[in-house]
């Protein structure tokens, strides 16, 4: 079964695909068969990253069941044939609405697609489908930029992110459930306790739920006066989830990113001794090192390892 990596941002426009799109061509390029899927529902533009304009068959496809194999929408980049990208689906009514039993569907053949590590690109937002689809991986990374206000959407999308993990321990029906889906809550000690008041055997589902729930941070487009918080950050996430916040990387800001994107090839391919690419590269590195996984040996584990502070 493939290793599946989600990459989330508290809103848009920060390079989440940017970094998604690098990130597996460098993953490809090390012989790990890389799969990436864009569930940027709505806003899906992973593909046009690589000039692929008109792709023959995409998410839509695969969840209207006019394709019934979720491989079949993967397709090869060209020039790498261990890089597939299954493109993204528009907004319809379809997606918009997505049935249960349709996501359930579309996470079942997630983990049987043939790749060694999959990267999810998740949309911005922190609407169920984006946390869902984040939440569907072993490992979690979050890409912000030095914004303020993107460090805060973060740190937002992380809280709720937390309680929806708690959230699908327990079944629709169950009283817990009930106590946690309308509250808003300050530490994930004041969700254990919501859920403590409610049943007493819930806490222990609660704390094994959150237990490899440890996202990983990405810097993007970092200058020297930058002025990002990411102790202030680490402080509310260790305070709310009760993990340290790992950070894989910094990007500084780089003119050949914009090139890159202008010219739709990603920006380790155009420039390949870019400030940026430097930077790239490493956080690959650090991806491999946080999944345990060696392009040598992509035996999936048996549980995530706790990623180091």
């Amino acid at each position: 079964m493939p290793c599946i990596v989600s990459v989330a941002s508290g809103k848009g426009g920060v390079g989440k695909s940017m970094v998604v799109s690098n990130l597996g061509l460098l993953l490809a390029k090390k012989g790990l068969r890389v799969t990436l899927v864009d569930m940027d529902i709505g806003g899906a533009n992973l593909h046009i990253l690589f000039g692929m304009f008109h792709p023959p068959s995409t998410l839509s496809d695969f969840l209207t069941n006019t394709l019934k194999n979720l491989n079949e929408v993967a397709h090869p980049i060209p020039g790498l044939s261990s890089l597939k990208l299954i493109p993204g689906t528009g907004e319809t009514l379809i997606t918009a609405n997505l049935q249960h039993a349709k996501k359930k569907r579309l996470i079942r053949h997630l983990h049987k697609l043939d790749a060694d590590i999959i990267l999810v690109d998740v949309g911005a937002g922190t609407n169920y489908h984006a946390l869902d689809f984040f939440l569907l991986a072993d490992f979690f990374l979050a890409v912000a930029t030095p914004d303020p206000t993107s460090v805060l959407d973060l740190y937002r999308f992380i809280k709720l992110a937390a309680i929806r993990k708690v959230l699908a321990a327990f079944s629709a029906r169950d009283p817990v459930a009930d106590a946690l889906l309308d509250k808003d809550f300050h530490s994930v000690t004041a969700v254990l306790k919501a859920v403590g008041e409610t049943s007493e055997s819930g806490v222990a589902i609660a704390q094994e739920a959150l237990k490899w729930f440890q996202p990983a941070l990405i810097l993007n487009r970092m200058t020297p006066k930058s002025r990002i918080n990411t102790l202030h950050l680490q402080h509310l996430l260790k305070q709310y989830v009760g993990t340290d916040l790992s950070i894989l990387g910094k990007i500084p800001e780089d003119i050949q990113v914009q090139q890159s994107i202008l010219k739709y090839l990603p920006v380790v391919e155009l420039a390949p001794s870019s400030p940026a690419t430097n930077a790239l590269k490493q956080i690959v590195d650090n991806v491999l090192e946080m999944v345990g996984q060696a392009p040598e040996s992509m035996e999936r584990m048996e549980e995530p390892r706790k990623i180091r502070a």
